[in-house]
């Protein structure tokens, strides 16, 4: 779980996702980039509303995908030795691929909502919860090594609903800063100034951690890592 909402954060960080808040917050609420800076209550509350709507649809696609990513990986169950040490290769891959080793080019394309433009906006929380669904599925290939990595997860869990949680965890990740920025956008405009020259280390710090898990998994140490990291649960709780 803790790697899971890791991910999602890292997710937000990434240079597909973090420069481009402000105009899906924008797109969604129907306000400008400025109008978002004041502090007008009735604007906020509609910011609110559409973000939590936008954040839901984005979560039904994820928690979607954990579901099937575990339901196929208890389907070949008799294959999932296998299975892990391919999933493991691939979660390697994708963290070579961050920190630069080599690159995929089909993990920069997206399909972004281009003929959307901010002075339009959703309408209606429907229009933002629709946003919110086309841009899990447009931005997946470009957040795909983050990603990929919590589906390897969730395809070696044993049971559909604990894939679920896992993916609904990593969503939540994503979704909290994305919901704090929307709420005081001004702060996040100076937050973004300052940590846009991070952003190539937020992915070679990616990457690092993502060969760590698929080296883990290769090795069968997974559960090595959950039981250290028990004591945090334990602390949670």
């Amino acid at each position: 779980m803790i790697t899971a909402f890791f991910a999602g954060l890292l997710s937000f960080l990434t240079p597909c996702v973090l420069p481009l808040v402000p105009g899906y917050v924008s797109l969604i609420s129907g306000a400008s980039v400025e109008e978002l800076q004041s502090k007008d209550r009735k604007l906020l509350a509609t910011v609110l509303l559409h973000s939590t709507m936008f954040i839901l649809g984005f979560t039904v696609v994820f928690v979607t995908l954990g579901a099937l990513a575990t339901g196929l990986g208890q389907l070949a169950h008799q294959y999932k030795k296998y299975l892990t040490w391919i999933g493991g290769a691939v979660i390697i891959i994708f963290g070579l691929h961050l920190i630069g080793v080599f690159k995929i080019k089909a993990l920069y394309a997206d399909k972004r909502l281009h003929s959307l433009q901010s002075g339009g906006g959703a309408k209606s929380p429907i229009g933002a919860f629709l946003v919110g669904f086309a841009f899990a599925f447009g931005w997946t290939p470009c957040i795909g090594p983050v990603l990929g990595g919590i589906l390897g997860l969730a395809a070696n869990e044993d049971t559909v609903a604990r894939g679920i949680v896992l993916l609904f965890v990593y969503s939540l990740g994503l979704a909290v800063p994305f919901l704090l920025t929307s709420l005081v956008m001004d702060r996040f405009l100076s937050f973004y100034g300052r940590f846009r020259r991070h952003l190539g280390t937020v992915e070679i710090v990616s990457g690092v951690l993502l060969v760590a898990i698929g080296g883990l998994i290769l090795a069968g140490r997974f559960e090595w890592l959950a039981t250290k990291l028990g004591f945090l649960n334990r602390f949670a709780l």
